[in-house]
């Protein structure tokens, strides 16, 4: 199935009008016409489906004919990943942990960060292409990039875990997570958190931990953490 993404769509709307590009994929691409019918979500949990009623490579439509909604599953995973020094590295996490399944992700800026500048449009489009690609009906939300500090003193709701490399007291990751519980995990730049830093989330109720006897890439960690979740869940 191919799956095409437009987040005005509501309950009530009746038809829908791609863009130039959308059109000439459309009818170009995938050789639909008239009467054919596609499938659209709003990144919200709506699946339209769409009869194309014109056929115009500069501005299709179509008509939509049914919806139907997928329930949000009962848990929430929220990673707060720091942004790596090539942006490709992170951009595969997005697109991974969107096929993996996640629900909002926050870049943070921290001590030993290397990158402070992040392209929140691409990274966006990243994550409209892995949810398409993956049927996913629901779109992770891109939270602005904040600083460290600024992330933990916020209110959180659910288990919150920090995963860092110190040689201090840490737990499994896995053997800490709980199904069908909201989950808040940690991930370090290249660098890894500063001492103050993880001191500064355990005196916020995070729990230090680790994610095996290797140590992990930033993006790596970040997949592995996520991944952690859905099996715990499965």
């Amino acid at each position: 199935m191919q799956l095409f993404y437009n987040p005005e769509l509501t309950e009530s709307s009746k038809h829908i009008t791609f863009s130039r590009e959308e059109s000439k994929h459309v009818l170009k691409v995938l050789r639909k016409s008239i009467g054919d019918t596609l499938s659209i979500t709003n990144g919200h949990g709506w699946l339209f489906t769409a009869e194309i009623n014109s056929a115009d490579i500069k501005k299709c439509s179509a008509t939509l004919i049914s919806k139907t909604f997928q329930k949000q599953r009962s848990y929430k995973v929220h990673l707060a990943v720091a942004p790596t020094k090539m942006n490709d590295r992170y951009e595969w996490f997005l697109e991974k942990a969107t096929e993996i399944g996640i629900d909002s992700i926050t870049p943070i800026f921290c001590d030993h960060s290397e990158r402070k500048v992040i392209k929140t449009d691409r990274f966006e489009r990243i994550l409209q292409t892995a949810m398409k690609q993956s049927l996913n009906y629901y779109l992770p939300k891109l939270n602005n990039a904040i600083s460290f500090k600024s992330f933990i003193d916020q209110t959180f709701d659910g288990q919150l875990f920090i995963a860092h490399c110190e040689t201090t007291d840490r737990k499994s990751l896995k053997q800490q997570l709980k199904p069908k519980t909201d989950v808040w995990i940690l991930i370090g730049p290249e660098g890894d958190f500063s001492v103050k830093e993880i001191a500064m989330a355990v005196n916020n109720k995070f729990i230090p931990v680790t994610l095996g006897v290797t140590r992990l890439r930033t993006e790596t960690a970040a997949i592995v953490a996520c991944h952690s979740v859905a099996f715990t869940n499965e």
